[in-house]
C-alpha cells in the first residue's frame, strides 16, 4: 500500500504560467524524492500599466513517502 503526502507550494515566473509551475516542480524536486504529480489549484497575474509583468501558480505536489 502506497501513502502518499500532499504539499502546497507558490511560484512565480516573468514568463509564462507554466514556467512559474515548472519552477515550482524543481524546487520540490531539489529536497523531495517520489513525486508522482502536480496540480495548479490557481493563478493570478500581477498587472503594470496594462501589461502583465508576474504570473503565479499555487501548485499542490504529492509525492510518495515510505
Amino acid at each position: 500500500m502506497a501513502v502518499l503526502k500532499v504539499i502546497e507550494l507558490l511560484a512565480n515566473s516573468d514568463k509564462s504560467w507554466e514556467d512559474a509551475a515548472q519552477k515550482a516542480l524543481d524546487k520540490a524536486s531539489s529536497t523531495v524524492k517520489n513525486i508522482k504529480s502536480i496540480y495548479i489549484k490557481e493563478q493570478s497575474a500581477s498587472v503594470e500599466n496594462g501589461k502583465i509583468v508576474s504570473y503565479r501558480v499555487n501548485a499542490k505536489v504529492t509525492f510518495e513517502i515510505a
